[in-house]
């Protein structure tokens, strides 16, 4: 069944200049506010400027709709720690939270923190950490818990948060572990855009950007001016993946081409190290329509990759107006 609309999270193209980076999250935010998107994702990591959820407070207080998608590693925070700031969140804005799960971060980081749990134990311990969060923010009764990683004896979160602010939680992985975690936690199973985009769709979300205009030929004209080849870039790409155990980004970086092919995808942003996923290059039209397309199979959400500049995220807006789902 085709959903009523698609939810859209905008996350600005990667940043690395961090006297711009409030500013752009910020500009972005505001402009999906008064949009229509879900939200704006806010990214979580050693190398991010600013603790994503002291982000999204200064989002939710700038916005009047605006439901941050924060990224939680089990690595950085307790699962207490991270149900009170929802429940904080829901007392002093009224509204929810997305949760996007996650495990990665570059191995110097985790080495970095003493954390050396292996890839796969990491995901056992984002699923005791998802149903913990989940019973301290239903529960009416003090919540107990004997895990592999947690343990809690009669822990209580006070209050109960209402049922319409619990929050969505999202998993981004690629892996088997990854997927095991999220049919048994029930999260938002999360992928990258596949290269055939018609075979290759097996999860209600999907991450990537789009690059659009009127015409499919200005689109793909205009998609190569802003991003271009670099080696310089693609160094840096193939040092952080070889810092990485990633499977999705192993998977994107291994045996892939920059070239841009003929059905509008495109992975020369995500090779030169300009953003964390494929792109859809397209006309407005064609966009539209392949959204449709995915959203029949069974697409519900997107985590969507977005240049920070107005013209280009109102172009963006008019190829997802054009799917008849925003």
């Amino acid at each position: 069944m085709i959903p009523a609309r698609l939810r859209v999270f905008p996350a600005i193209s990667r940043n690395r200049d961090p006297q711009k980076y409030v500013g752009e999250l910020t500009r972005v935010a505001e402009f999906a506010d008064r949009n229509g998107f879900e939200g704006i994702l806010l990214f979580e990591g050693n190398d991010v400027f600013v603790e994503p959820w002291a982000m999204a407070q200064h989002i939710l207080a700038a916005t009047t709709r605006s439901s941050p998608l924060i990224a939680v590693n089990p690595v950085y925070m307790h699962p207490f720690t991270a149900a009170k700031f929802v429940s904080s969140f829901a007392q002093l804005y009224g509204r929810k939270v997305y949760l996007n799960m996650i495990t990665g971060t570059a191995i110097s980081d985790l080495e970095g923190l003493g954390d050396e749990q292996p890839h796969a134990d990491r995901y056992v311990r984002l699923g005791e950490f998802v149903a913990l969060m989940r019973e301290l923010l239903a529960s009416q009764r003090p919540v107990n818990l004997e895990g592999r990683f947690y343990r809690a004896s009669n822990l209580q979160l006070r209050p109960r948060l209402p049922a319409e602010l619990m929050p969505e939680f999202l998993i981004a992985g690629q892996s088997e572990a990854a997927r095991r975690v999220a049919e048994e936690t029930g999260c938002i199973k999360m992928q990258m855009l596949p290269p055939d985009l018609d075979r290759g769709l097996n999860a209600p979300g999907m991450n990537f950007g789009i690059f659009a205009r009127e015409s499919s030929e200005e689109a793909r004209q205009a998609a190569k001016a802003r991003f271009r080849d670099n080696p310089d870039n693609r160094e840096l790409l193939a040092l952080t993946v070889e810092n990485s155990d990633s499977v999705w980004k192993r998977r994107l970086y291994e045996g892939q081409t920059g070239e841009l092919h003929d059905n509008g995808y495109w992975l020369l942003p995500f090779l030169t190290f300009q953003a964390d996923c494929p792109y859809l290059v397209g006309s407005h039209a064609e966009i539209g329509a392949k959204l449709k397309e995915f959203a029949a199979k069974g697409l519900t959400t997107i985590m969507l990759d977005m240049v920070a500049d107005e013209t280009e995220m109102q172009h963006v807006c008019k190829a997802l107006r054009a799917s008849e789902l925003f």
